[in-house]
């Protein structure tokens, strides 16, 4: 089992920056637990993909591109995303989701969610 924590949602003004934390944990080893994605998902839509990390390669929805920045810091198990020049549009629910372990056995975890509200 592996628990993900998001954490680092708030409201801000449009403009503004926040930035986003996703920690993992699990009772057992989760070594190499690297690749992270975070999703968003706002009132009515469905939840979309916003920013991918995997190895040394990130990917991010073209909406966000160049406004959100997606990292990791290996040893603490914990993938960022740092989001800057925040619009309204911005406004969801962030999820992060990882695979594991690697394989036909793996799962997918998601973690609770954190509120992202950006106010015009």
């Amino acid at each position: 089992q592996v628990r993900l924590v998001e954490s680092g949602g708030g409201l801000v003004q449009a403009g503004g920056s926040l930035r986003l934390s996703c920690a993992a944990s699990s009772s057992g080893s989760i070594f190499g637990i690297n690749a992270r994605n975070w999703y968003r998902q706002a009132p009515g839509k469905q939840r979309e993909l916003v920013a991918t990390i995997s190895g040394g390669s990130t990917n991010y929805a073209d909406s966000v591109k160049g406004r959100f920045t997606i990292s990791r810091d290996n040893a603490e198990n914990t993938v960022y995303l740092q989001m800057n020049s925040l619009k309204p549009e911005d406004t969801a629910v962030y999820y992060c989701n990882a695979y594991w372990p690697p394989g036909a056995s793996g799962r997918i975890y998601w973690g609770q969610g954190t509120q992202v509200t950006v106010s015009s």
